[in-house]
């Protein structure tokens, strides 16, 4: 199969290493020049969870257009670039083609439905799902529980499980899900809940969780999450939204969230896709979102300043 990663930072590059192990041929497409270059003259160097070893016969290039047409385009960048990769690729996409994309928070598909019919669309959710570059053409890899797949207009498909087969096949656990937005919203109340509060206080999900204070401002960001799921009629697989986002970071307590790992390198993070959606959607459904939105004013103010 012919894949291109959009967007081959920590997560990306494990799915590009993985992938080309298998034998599929593979190309890697982020704008980081010097992680271009490392991967085109030296290979791919993964270690971690899955072994160490240098990955041979990765394509990768800054210019996405590069790729041609493809079975299958794996979306990992941030937010903010779902919509530039989605144009980048539209006029590639054969008739058969099958974009998947993987990303944090809300709003993936519809910005990629701005560039093409969200019938080819599949959206993906990485559970427990651990990387960090070491280096440019190194990335280690930390920590793999599950990737779940689902078609963005819901429902079972053969497509849907010939990808999954393609994830399996390549090492990953992966599993195809009829309803893939509960999932999504599954995780976001986690992202929410941990990324906007440790980001502000500086602080891993443990050190947020022991602080009254801080925990009390993430556990506000969950119940506006959760008022909001109810409103718009998604089915969640849980009824006390504290239990859940407690398990979630009892399991992760030294964890730091991308969008703190962010702020520490002074780029902008997905903050919109995040807390600050939680926000929109209260605008737009007429339910309060206090926390969100401070916590939001706050990572906007400072990440105007990087």
């Amino acid at each position: 199969m012919k894949i291109a990663i959009f967007g081959v930072g920590a997560m990306g590059s494990i799915y590009a290493g993985l992938f080309a192990e298998a034998g599929h041929e593979v190309y890697a497409v982020d704008i980081w020049q010097d992680h271009v270059d490392a991967i085109n003259h030296g290979g791919l160097r993964v270690e971690g969870a899955s072994g160490d070893r240098v990955v041979a016969g990765i394509r990768a290039t800054a210019n996405g257009a590069e790729v041609g047409e493809c079975d299958l385009y794996v979306l990992a960048t941030k937010a903010s670039g779902v919509g530039p990769a989605a144009e980048t690729i539209a006029p590639l996409m054969g008739p058969e083609s099958i974009v998947l994309t993987i990303q944090n928070g809300l709003g993936a598909g519809e910005r990629i439905a701005r560039f093409m019919s969200t019938e080819c669309v599949l959206l993906g959710v990485a559970d427990g799902f651990g990387a960090s570059m070491k280096a440019p053409g190194h990335v280690h890899h930390n920590a793999m529980n599950l990737i779940r797949l689902g078609e963005m207009n819901g429902g079972m498909s053969q497509r849907l499980e010939r990808i999954t087969r393609v994830w399996q096949d390549a090492g990953f656990n992966a599993q195809a899900f009829e309803d893939i937005e509960e999932l999504i919203w599954g995780k976001y109340i986690c992202n929410v809940s941990f990324s906007g509060p440790c980001t502000v206080f500086d602080k891993t999900l443990g050190e947020l969780m022991s602080d009254r204070v801080t925990w009390e401002i993430a556990k506000g960001c969950a119940r506006e999450v959760y008022q909001l799921a109810k409103a718009k009629n998604i089915s969640i697989a849980y009824d006390d939204p504290i239990e859940y986002i407690s398990a979630f970071g009892n399991r992760m307590p030294d964890a730091r969230p991308s969008m703190l790992l962010d702020h520490h390198a002074g780029r902008a993070s997905e903050i919109d896709a995040i807390n600050g959606r939680v926000v929109e959607l209260g605008r737009e459904l007429g339910i309060p979102t206090p926390y969100n939105e401070v916590l939001t004013a706050v990572i906007r103010q400072r990440e105007a300043g990087f």
